[in-house]
């Protein structure tokens, strides 16, 4: 199914290693530490799209598209409070693709990750924040050199908190000029996510050595301060 495991996408001289902080710290003054105040202050009292076990909210779910599922989960799965990060493929028409039917793009899907965490230690707010910093929102249907609808830039809301969560967050984004160009993050109502092929589960923790992990993946840890 899809591509074997071993499979990189591309000689690595090729791709963009520009991440967002760039553009943020050429674009305004503080802007690193703007963009967290900004998604703290937009955080939603009670956390949104909980699950239950009785009456105790146990976790929560939330789901981002921003080019390369590979790149943002693992930001997304060092992140504390997160109890797990799927890469996968929602948004679209086709019941159970492949990453084969995906890559096509005729399926209408995104490469995407569902977050579930604990909102008691980590906020949707804290979740914005690092979706905002770990791909560039200016970009709708790339991230580099990965072209095409399913790299789009997007936000799958569970519930109303999210989706005005996001929109709140995106706005504010945008006003503070921090990035130079317009926002064109989608925000849109979650559909079905279905679970991307096993091999691409914590794909940068398996394959370190890979050329795509080695001149995208790390530098963009690295910058976001994660262990890479």
């Amino acid at each position: 199914m899809g591509d074997p495991p071993a499979a990189s996408r591309g000689p690595a001289i090729v791709w963009n290693l520009r991440p967002v902080e760039t553009s943020v710290r050429r674009g305004y003054s503080g802007g690193m530490k703007a963009l967290r105040i900004v998604a703290a202050a937009l955080a939603v009292a009670g956390g949104p799209a909980m699950a239950s076990t009785g009456t105790t909210a146990v976790a929560a779910t939330a789901t981002f598209a921003g080019g390369c599922f590979w790149c943002i989960e693992e930001a997304f799965r060092q992140t504390p409070g997160v109890l797990k990060a799927v890469s996968g493929y929602t948004g679209g028409e086709k019941a159970n693709p492949t990453y084969k039917e995906v890559c096509s793009g005729r399926t209408g899907h995104a490469e995407a990750v569902q977050v579930t965490y604990d909102p008691a230690k980590v906020d949707y707010g804290t979740l914005l924040d690092l979706f905002w910093r770990v791909h560039d929102p200016t970009q709708l249907n790339r991230q580099g050199n990965d072209v095409g609808t399913q790299y789009r830039s997007a936000i799958f809301t569970h519930d109303e908190a999210q989706k005005k969560a996001a929109e709140a967050s995106k706005a504010a984004l945008d006003a503070s000029g921090a990035l130079g160009k317009p926002v064109v993050t989608v925000i849109e109502p979650a559909k079905v996510f279905y679970p991307a092929e096993a091999y691409h589960q914590e794909y940068y923790t398996n394959n370190k050595a890979q050329p795509y992990c080695e001149y995208v993946i790390r530098p963009k840890l690295k910058k976001l301060g994660l262990k890479h």
